[in-house]
C-alpha cells in the first residue's frame, strides 16, 4: 500500500507533537523550551500537509527551487537556536559563579565568627 509523503510529513509531525507533550509530562523538558518545539512540530505538520505553501513562498521571493527555502530556513532557525542555547548557558555560568562567590564568603564569615 503506497502512502502520501504529505500523510507520512504531517505524521511527523504529530509524532514529534505527542513526544514532547510527554517530555513536559514527565519533567524531562521545561515547558519554555517546549513551546519552541511544539511550534516545530506544528510547522512540520502543516508544511507536511501543503507543500503548495512553500512553492508559493519560493515563488513570492523568487526563488528557482522552493524546497531549498526549507532548508535554508532550518540551518537559520538551528543557528537561532544555538545562540539561545549559548546566551542561556552564558547567564547559568555568570549564576552560578556569582553563587560560588557567595557561598565562599559566607564560609568566611562562618570560619571568623567560630574564632
Amino acid at each position: 500500500m503506497f502512502m502520501h509523503y504529505q500523510f507520512i510529513s504531517s505524521a511527523i509531525g504529530v509524532v514529534i507533537g505527542l513526544l514532547i507533550l510527554g517530555l513536559i509530562r514527565k519533567n524531562h523538558l521545561h515547558s519554555g523550551y517546549a513551546v519552541w518545539w511544539l511550534c516545530v512540530a506544528a510547522a512540520i505538520m502543516v508544511l507536511g500537509g501543503y507543500p503548495e505553501l512553500v512553492d508559493y513562498a519560493g515563488r513570492i521571493l523568487g526563488i528557482a527551487y522552493p524546497p531549498i527555502l526549507l532548508i535554508v530556513l532550518g540551518v537559520c532557525i538551528v543557528l537561532l537556536k544555538i545562540l539561545t542555547m549559548d546566551i542561556e548557558r552564558t547567564r547559568q555560568e555568570q549564576q552560578l559563579r556569582r553563587l560560588a562567590q557567595r557561598l565562599a564568603m559566607f564560609e568566611e564569615q562562618k570560619a571568623q565568627s567560630k574564632q
